[in-house]
């Protein structure tokens, strides 16, 4: 039995040293510089005021025009070519003119240059030096799956210091991605190294799953049989730990026994994070919860908003469902937005948002015994943020059943059953060490988390060296 295993750690260990010293070393840069994206500030950074004059047709209307049947969403934001409406479903969205209702999505280079001009001038850049450099479904920095509502996607270089890049949706004409030089450089040697992610593979997305799921697991063995030998062999002299190795044995020896358990977690976590349903729940609504709380409204009713005008101010207006009311929200800026339910009086301030009873009565439909919804605190051990900075995040229980929802828009953030909780432990605790303590002291964080993959990295470059000697007297004789 002994031998089977020294057989198998010995050359699942050749096989993946290599591997085990890429995903340290790649997971101390993408714990500084993670994969590229828009975040929101960047996003409401390059809106505009939207032209109410133009403004045209009605949100019922758009909604028609965009031929989105199960719509739950629309948004009103000005392009370079006038105001348009971004009507959004579960799977799918489309922009059309406020102007007229005519299809907005963007199918030439010329039009999709426009836009990004527009961009660069709000956020003060020249916009004179962009250029449209590429029109595709998939490169390297858009193959996750949240753009598939926006391919394909134009690629737009600013030309600035920074060599910042732009993607447009042909879709919605939306700026979805920036992305720096220095952002794709490192990202080469972290992001795209540690999760496997070249493009001819992450757009094949079931491929891609299964390929990583596999070498996960096989990795996960490697250490696993190196746990189990480590510590059979260990040699206890006067007290002290011994190893009856020598050279670079007994240090890959005695460095596995020290970084053992955190090498032996982050593995495995690191395993889980391609669980996808596997072992655990997705956290998805189901379907019967997807339809009380995702329900498509009578968008008609969204007249009834007009009495309120948007404001001369707001760069953005969402209309939306909840609990089978339609709302609209005003941006006026990335903090600051006003919320008003159709038949009902206008919010702003800081009562711009869902309230505990709004909340309470949705889940009152969703399924019995649900307990009073509470604000989330900023330090809970199952955070939760809005995109608006300052929103409140509602927690609401159900039995074992947890739905967080976000006060500024009525999304879902999270839905947390009983699978879902030990997840977040099993896989984000110990894989990104957000444990509370450690999250709360963010530069003691960096220190642990450097040093631990530091630890990792220099073992497993032991590894290497033993691998490759082995290797080489194998192919020898």
């Amino acid at each position: 039995m002994m031998g089977a295993i020294v057989l198998l750690h010995r050359w699942l260990g050749i096989a993946f040293c290599l591997l085990f010293a890429m995903w340290f070393a790649s997971g101390i840069v993408m714990h500084f510089v993670p994969f590229p994206s828009l975040t929101e500030a960047e996003r409401f950074a390059g809106l505009v005021p939207v032209d109410r004059e133009e403004t045209r047709i009605s949100v019922a209307d758009a909604v028609a025009a965009s031929g989105i049947a199960d719509a739950t969403r629309v948004r009103l934001i000005e392009r370079s070519d006038g105001p348009v409406y971004i009507v959004s479903g579960p799977s799918r969205s489309r922009a059309v003119h406020a102007s007229d209702g005519r299809d907005a999505s963007v199918m030439s280079a010329d039009a999709a240059l426009t836009i990004v001009q527009g961009y660069a001038r709000q956020r003060g850049l020249d916009a004179a030096r962009a250029a449209i450099v590429g029109r595709s479904d998939y490169d390297q920095w858009t193959v996750p799956n949240g753009f598939d509502r926006h391919r394909p996607l134009f690629r737009a270089a600013l030309g600035d210091a920074n060599g910042t890049e732009l993607y447009v949706s042909s879709l919605t004409g939306e700026i979805v991605l920036d992305t720096t030089r220095s952002e794709r450089g490192w990202n080469w040697a972290g992001s795209v190294l540690h999760w496997i992610y070249p493009t001819v593979l992450r757009s094949n997305w079931a491929l891609w799953d299964q390929v990583v799921w596999t070498l996960s697991l096989l990795a996960l063995i490697a250490a696993m049989l190196g746990a189990v030998l480590g510590i059979v062999r260990i040699q206890p002299r006067g007290g002290r730990i011994s190893s009856p190795y020598r050279g670079w044995h007994a240090l890959h020896h005695l460095m596995g026994l020290a970084a053992m358990f955190f090498v032996l977690t982050w593995i495995f976590s690191g395993w889980l994070s391609m669980d996808h349903g596997r072992l655990f729940s997705r956290g998805q609504l189901t379907p019967t919860e997807a339809g009380v709380m995702n329900a498509a409204p009578d968008w008609r009713e969204a007249a009834l908003l007009d009495r309120q005008p948007i404001s001369a101010s707001a760069r953005e207006a969402e209309w939306f469902a909840f609990n089978g009311n339609v709302y609209r929200r005003d941006r006026i800026g990335l903090h600051d937005q006003t919320m008003i339910r159709a038949g009902g009086t206008p919010r702003d301030g800081g009562t711009a948002f869902l309230d505990v009873r709004e909340i309470g009565e949705l889940m009152a439909r969703l399924a019995a015994g649900c307990a009073a919804s509470s604000v989330l605190a900023d330090n809970d051990d199952y955070p939760a943020r809005s995109a608006v900075p300052g929103a409140p995040v509602y927690r609401s229980t159900c039995g074992d059943l947890w739905f967080d929802v976000d006060g500024a828009d009525g999304s879902v953030l999270q839905r947390l059953d009983p699978s879902r909780r030990a997840y977040r432990w099993l896989y984000g605790a110990l894989h990104t060490l957000d444990f509370p303590i450690l999250l709360a002291r963010p530069r003691l964080r960096d220190v642990v988390i450097v040093g631990l993959c530091t630890l990792g990295l220099v073992f497993s470059v032991t590894g290497i060296v033993i691998g490759w000697r082995r290797l080489r007297s194998s192919l020898a004789a």
